[in-house]
């Protein structure tokens, strides 16, 4: 399975890491890019470097998962110009593993559900 990984920082990186250990390619996205290209590096072959959402977006990955921060970063990476749900993601898996408040996730999720 082709999966989008968005925020490889300290708890994406390992989670990133698990799911190439489990067989999955992954296209990757982060502020950091030192962070991807780490990533990239020690699992040559196996993840890819997007140089924006939407690269990630139209690298046609099944699933999307995000690890942020703060809800301040969901809502950015999800809800703003230029953002996932600005795109095309009609029918994808989107998976938010960020710990952020309630509100923030329910309002992120209310906008997916509305998008498809």
């Amino acid at each position: 399975m082709k999966i989008g990984f968005i925020g490889i920082g300290n708890m994406g990186a390992p989670m990133a890491r698990n799911l190439v250990k489990a067989g999955h390619d992954l296209v990757v996205y982060d502020v950091v890019e030192a962070n991807m290209k780490k990533l990239a590096q020690a699992n040559m072959g196996k993840v890819t470097v997007a140089t924006s959402l939407f690269s990630l977006i139209s690298s046609e990955v099944e699933i999307i998962i995000t690890m942020l921060p703060a809800s301040k970063e969901v809502k950015s990476v999800y809800l703003d110009e230029g953002g996932i749900l600005s795109q095309d993601v009609n029918g994808l898996i989107l998976i938010d593993s960020s710990t952020i408040d309630p509100m923030s996730s329910r309002e992120v999720s209310k906008r997916a559900i509305d998008k498809g």
